[in-house]
């Protein structure tokens, strides 16, 4: 590709712009397509308790501050159905206009039978009709406090509400201001890895189902194909069964995409049942949940582990050929905002801090004790940067190999190589000189040991790269083993103009001697590589 390919029109058919959004891969990559094009969603989610009118100016100043263009919010099953088959729309629809007056668009986050695994959203009438609406047994016969997938009744009547839901936003939401629905909130059970009720005990006999077995290439009762895992196995398929009747009846009334989102297990682990939020989707078992949930585009992980190296293994599960990488809850810690490069490196969707909204709620310690100004700049550095070129960065990693990284715990370098060029992210450096020197002394940066920095490239030709991040110095060379001779023939700063690349400076001298220094201003840049003769 030429030069000029960061200015090439994607390939990705346009369509209306009141077409519904899709999702679209190809290649083992994903986009996103709303109005027609890719979209990159620069996310944040509210607090579970801020579904209501009253929370929302509380909403959008924070919104605004991090340069977020989608809003993720709870929508409640006990919130439009308090009385059974009575519904309430009006915060829906508050949510919608105030949603369009303040530029957002928005993933509904369905609290049905499951949030967190309890049936805290569910309406009144759910919660109190045990006999109607069962919970799960466990080994000894007891209820447990998960609301059981097995039980036809409920599913139903969560399905009935899903559908008025979906309803409504077919005939009130013509706009697709709600561009995603996730039903559901991290599914599964907690210390009872499935139902032991009679019924649940006499399926569990079974042989698993056959298109399940055809995708493992393994047939026989749950205990022969799964072993010490057959609970939870069992309890995966059953749970994802249910959700998809969901999403499908949802999805033929207005067919969102529609992704699940998974309470983590050990990144590398195989999980104790027990200790798992058993029936999830996590990155273990979703082969069970392609199979048992073809209605839902993706699955998706919740971020709350503090360890770099074990987000990595997280974005590595969820990206996937045939899974979208989305991620959308993260901790809203500063120390969780490198991880939105990592992520998009790797291609995401999506980025979503969680807790993100002035209501004085703080989960400390899975995110941040309060959002002052460094935690906020945190989260603002990366999303100012990409909200000016969100389609175009969308379009371009749909179409073009990217690489992403964030500052590992250790604080040492990382490097990828992409064609015939290796290019290496350091971290805790001035813009200029070097580590090295001994005629030159400095302190060190006052950024050196804070879990800051990261950086996001996309290789558009063989010789040209997109380079943005902060707080990080790159440096690009010769492959092992490749070119001679090699260098840096231009690096510029630029801005995209109506998807056309518009160059402002070029960066050269002190800029570029000392590597490429991306501190506290992140610059979009276009790097092209060279040999001369």
């Amino acid at each position: 590709m030429s030069a000029a390919g960061v200015n090439a029109q994607s390939d990705v058919a346009a369509t209306s712009n009141k077409a519904v959004p899709y999702l679209l891969s190809r290649n083992g990559r994903h986009a996103l397509i709303i109005d027609g094009a890719p979209f990159l969603m620069l996310a944040a989610q509210v607090n579970n308790s801020s579904n209501y009118a009253i929370s929302l100016p509380h909403v959008w100043p924070i919104l605004d501050r991090i340069h977020a263009n989608t809003l993720e919010i709870p929508v409640a099953w006990q919130q439009i159905e308090p009385r059974e088959g009575q519904f309430d729309f009006s915060f829906v629809q508050t949510l919608l206009d105030q949603a369009r007056s303040h530029d957002k668009r928005v993933v509904l986050l369905w609290f049905g039978t499951w949030k967190n695994t309890s049936p805290s959203y569910t309406p009144d009438w759910v919660k109190l009709d045990n006999s109607r609406f069962p919970r799960m047994k466990d080994k000894t016969g007891k209820d447990h406090y998960v609301l059981t997938p097995m039980a036809t009744s409920t599913r139903e009547a969560d399905k009935r509400a899903f559908v008025a839901l979906m309803t409504y936003l077919r005939d009130h939401d013509a706009q697709n201001t709600v561009i995603m629905v996730q039903p559901e909130n991290e599914v599964g059970s907690y210390r009872n890895p499935r139902d032991y009720s009679a019924a649940a005990n006499a399926e569990f006999t079974k042989s698993v189902p056959a298109a399940l077995a055809r995708r493992i290439g393994k047939s026989g009762t749950w205990t022969q194909v799964f072993a010490g895992q057959a609970d939870r196995a069992f309890n995966t398929w059953y749970t994802a069964r249910y959700i998809d009747a969901i999403a499908a009846a949802g999805k033929a009334i207005k067919p969102l995409p529609m992704y699940v989102n998974a309470s983590l297990a050990g990144p590398s682990n195989v999980p104790d049942p027990t200790g798992v939020a058993s029936g999830g989707p996590q990155q273990d078992v979703l082969d069970i949940w392609k199979v048992a949930a073809p209605s839902i585009d993706f699955a998706a992980p919740d971020l709350y582990d503090k360890v770099s190296k074990n987000v990595d293994l997280y974005l590595d599960a969820y990206r996937r050929a045939d899974n979208a990488l989305m991620v959308p809850e993260i901790g809203n810690a500063r120390l969780f905002a490198r991880y939105f490069y990592a992520a998009v490196g790797r291609g995401a969707i999506g980025f979503s801090p969680f807790g993100m909204d002035d209501t004085g709620f703080f989960n400390y310690p899975l995110g941040a004790s309060a959002l002052d100004g460094a935690t906020l700049d945190a989260f603002a550095l990366p999303y100012s940067t990409f909200a000016a070129m969100q389609r175009e960065w969308a379009r371009i990693a749909f179409e073009h190999p990217t690489w992403g990284t964030a500052k590992p715990d250790n604080g040492a370098p990382v490097s990828t190589t992409m064609g015939d060029w290796t290019i290496s992210a350091s971290w805790g450096e001035w813009q200029f000189g070097m580590k090295d020197w001994i005629w030159l002394k400095s302190e060190p940066a006052p950024w050196a040991s804070e879990p800051v920095g990261g950086t996001a490239v996309a290789q558009l030709s063989a010789d040209e790269f997109l380079v943005t991040g902060d707080h990080v110095r790159l440096t690009f060379g010769s492959r092992p083993g490749g070119p001679t001779n090699a260098m840096i023939v231009r690096v510029e700063e630029g801005h995209f103009d109506q998807g056309r690349w518009v160059m402002d400076r070029i960066w050269n001298g002190d800029q570029t001697d000392y590597g490429i220094n991306l501190i506290d201003r992140p610059a979009v840049l276009k790097v092209t590589m060279g040999r001369y003769r």
